[in-house]
């Protein structure tokens, strides 16, 4: 057992194999330790994230973790899900060519086997199966296709799993389920959970699958969304770049496979909402540059945080006033109000007294982008409501913003903690980490920034492959070319490329406001050093 610094309340536990894990998981579920918020399974590992303000001491922890016993294997769970299967698959001929079994043989070995959910990510309900037959171990195809359709029953190496929705991927395809494996009128949201016990059942023809979809659709259909309170409403009559409405996001929903998403700049939204007397995890508007625009259809209290954008006001007469951020400020019915377009930073966050009256879903407004999770993203049209109810707490007093906001061609500085795979790197990958500037590049989103350097990074084996593990936001993941990507909050919950270092949570919110354009140097403050227990007195 090895545990290695991912941040500095995050650690990466990696075990001998997914045996050990799964042992270990287990033992954490039946005993958990106080100062744990969340933990990630994956292939040989457990990402282990604690709670903000409770960092147990690290010695004990590794302590702890090394006097439990991970010999035995898991008891199998009780749930069993049946994943009725229509063996059409376009891969299903070069999975018999590369095991050397008939296709008949491939699908009777596969419906004959009892998986079981060793841990999920890549999306929201995605489960890695493991426990089918062996000799239906296949690789990878060597060029992943750029879309595979919901509901695609398929393999790759020891696991099987199902596409959960519409999206890129590499795996072997060998048929399809009318099932949806994640679905929200449903309670759990996902059928696979780790440990759940799964069996896939063979379907006759079409027919018989187009029969199961019906009734999918038809109980989907039968699950209305509740009607929400409003009050006043905007109207939004412009929005260049579509709003997203955010809040703290939703930790804790790991076992679905849902990352904690959320706003990217946490501090600006709680002042946003501060600013107007809401509670500060309260769903406010994320909104990149200038150019949103909504007219008041009642009285309101706005206020924006983030940038150092201002808001112009023009009132039903045509007259005009700006509005500085960082200091509330009250609409009449009729009021047109515009974000102009701030001088630095991204990202502005739009709060309004009482919040909005926006559906949570899995308990939270956020939309995350990857797993396309939360409300639809804001568009010219939509009336936005307030929530009638009056906030508990008093209008805020007027704030400064931060000085040191980024623009394009500025340097950030950002702290980071080297690991949890620096040893994956050679002295000199490790050392142009540090030494080179980095440029932000237009392929960047709420998902990572995509970062260029003159040199890249250097492995010490290019080839080698690393089996899916946790990932962090701030993650510094660095793919097969060298150029890193740094994950922000709508990362996926795994990845199979090794992280170098991950930013300090202190400096995430600025990570979140920084544009494409924008230069970026790492500052190391604490070096890769494995996590070791502590030592009893008079012993070496």
């Amino acid at each position: 057992m090895r545990i290695l610094p991912v941040s500095l309340r995050v650690v990466l536990v990696e075990l001998a194999d997914l045996d050990e894990t799964l042992a270990l998981f287990a033992s954490l579920e039946a005993q958990p330790l106080a100062a744990v918020e969340e933990i990630v399974p994956a292939a040989r590992t457990l990402l282990v994230r604690f709670r903000p303000g409770t960092l147990p001491d690290m010695a004990a922890f590794a302590a702890d973790l090394r006097a439990r016993d991970i010999s035995a294997k898991a008891a199998p769970s009780e749930r069993l899900v049946e994943i009725p299967t229509l063996y059409d698959g376009e891969d299903l001929d070069d999975v018999a060519r590369l095991t050397g079994l008939a296709p008949e043989a491939v699908i009777a070995r596969h419906a004959a086997s009892e998986f079981t959910v060793a841990f999920t990510g890549f999306a929201p309900g995605f489960g890695y199966l493991v426990g089918g037959d062996p000799a239906l171990h296949v690789a990878r195809r060597p060029s992943p296709r750029t879309r595979i359709p919901a509901g695609t029953v398929a393999l790759a190496g020891p696991f099987a799993g199902v596409y959960p929705q519409e999206g890129p991927g590499g795996w072997q395809l060998i048929g399809t389920t009318p099932l949806k494996m994640f679905d929200l009128a449903r309670d759990p949201s996902t059928l696979f959970q780790p440990g759940t016990r799964v069996r896939f059942t063979r379907l006759a023809d079409r027919a018989a699958f187009d029969a199961i979809a019906a009734r999918e659709a038809a109980r989907a259909q039968a699950v209305a969304a509740p009607a929400l309170p409003g009050g006043t409403r905007l109207l939004v009559t412009a929005a260049p770049m579509p709003p997203l409405f955010q809040d703290d996001g939703r930790p804790g929903q790991a076992a679905q496979g849902v990352s904690a998403s959320g706003a990217l700049d946490r501090a600006a939204l709680h002042a946003a909402n501060r600013l107007v007397g809401n509670e500060p995890g309260e769903p406010a508007l994320e909104i990149v540059g200038g150019g949103f625009t909504v007219t008041a259809e009642g009285p309101a209290v706005v206020a924006i945080a983030g940038t150092d954008a201002a808001l112009e006001i023009r009132d039903a007469a045509g007259r005009r006033q700006i509005a500085e951020a960082y200091r509330p400020v009250s609409l009449e019915p009729g009021d047109r109000v515009t974000l102009q377009a701030p001088p630095h930073g991204l990202r502005t966050y739009l709060a309004v007294r009482g919040g909005f009256a926006v559906e949570p879903v899995l308990g939270s407004a956020s939309v995350d982008s990857l797993a396309r999770l939360g409300p639809s993203a804001v568009g010219v049209g939509d009336r936005l409501a307030v929530n009638a109810r009056p906030p508990r707490r008093p209008v805020g007093a007027p704030e400064v913003p931060p000085a040191d906001l980024p623009v394009p061609g500025e340097t950030v500085v950002l702290d980071v903690v080297m690991g949890p795979r620096t040893e994956w790197f050679t002295d000199a990958g490790i050392q142009t980490l540090t030494a080179q500037t980095w440029t932000v590049t237009p392929l960047s989103n709420r998902v990572g920034l995509r970062i260029e350097g003159a040199v890249p990074l250097e492995r010490r084996d290019p080839k080698a492959e690393l089996p899916s593990e946790g990932t962090a936001n701030g993650a510094i993941q660095v793919p097969h070319n060298g150029q890193p990507v740094l994950f922000l909050a709508d990362h996926p919950l795994t990845g199979g490329y090794p992280v170098i270092a991950t930013l300090a949570e202190h400096h995430l919110d600025r990570a979140g406001q920084i544009p494409v354009g924008a230069r970026i140097r790492f500052n190391v403050i604490r070096p890769f050093a494995e996590i070791e227990p502590e030592r009893s007195e008079g012993r070496p």
